[in-house]
């Protein structure tokens, strides 16, 4: 468990909620520092696609994961944090959707979750850590102060994607998007390593309809209550 050496805040949520703007606006407004669990799991994915490893090898899964060299650097409001592997930055490398369909079956296998937890621990370091994923109250930081579950319907998290893919010049399927997110969250719920839940005293909120500010508001009012 983790040691209380620094306060966490605790954000958790299926993909297209909102909780990595979410975790950056908070992040920035607190001076705090950033964890983007997903990414680690992403990287992983990404990693071993570029070390040859198959996705169903997880010993090698596993050596990969321990040996991630990552750092997570700040950005402008609105856009993703900076990911570097290795001192490159990989950041539009991880957020393809291939790449998360991947990060999501890495995520399953228990003893890849094992080898990344006490690096993601590791983040938590004064003045604070704002700790963005889907067990991150369940499992990494049980013992967090607040705890956050950020969701929305998959029809919005799916028309939000699709408007960042096309923005971003991508030629995609809403329809399509839309079934992935579908089998993506049925999977990441059901699966027996640390399945997609909200922690029993975590506080919900729903941000389908909600612009992004109104979202910060209530999860700063949370944030506030601890």
């Amino acid at each position: 468990m983790a040691e209380s050496k620094a306060p966490v805040i605790t954000v958790d949520g299926p993909g297209g909620s909102g909780k990595g703007t979410i975790t950056q606006m908070l992040a920035r407004r607190l001076g705090w520092h950033l964890l983007d669990s997903g990414a680690l799991y992403r990287l992983t994915a990404l990693a071993a696609e570029r070390q040859g490893v198959s996705l169903e090898d997880e010993p090698s899964l596993v050596n990969v994961a321990a040996s991630l060299d990552v750092a997570f650097e700040p950005t402008p409001p609105g856009e993703p944090a900076k990911v570097l592997m290795a001192g490159v930055d990989v950041t539009a490398d991880i957020r393809t959707e291939t790449c998360g369909d991947n990060a999501s079956k890495v995520a399953v296998m228990q003893p890849v979750r094992d080898a990344l937890l006490q690096r993601q621990r590791d983040f938590q370091k004064p003045p604070g850590l704002v700790a963005d994923g889907r067990d991150m109250g369940t499992v990494v930081f049980p013992d967090a102060p607040v705890k956050i579950f950020l969701t929305a319907s998959a029809e919005e998290r799916a028309q939000r994607r699709y408007s960042q893919l096309k923005d971003a010049g991508v030629d995609v399927n809403i329809d399509a998007l839309l079934e992935e997110i579908r089998v993506r969250d049925e999977r990441d719920m059901n699966r027996a390593a640390a399945p997609l839940k909200p922690a029993d005293d975590a506080q919900v909120i729903d941000s389908t309809g909600l612009s992004i500010e109104e979202v910060l508001v209530r999860v700063m009012a949370a944030a506030g209550q601890a």
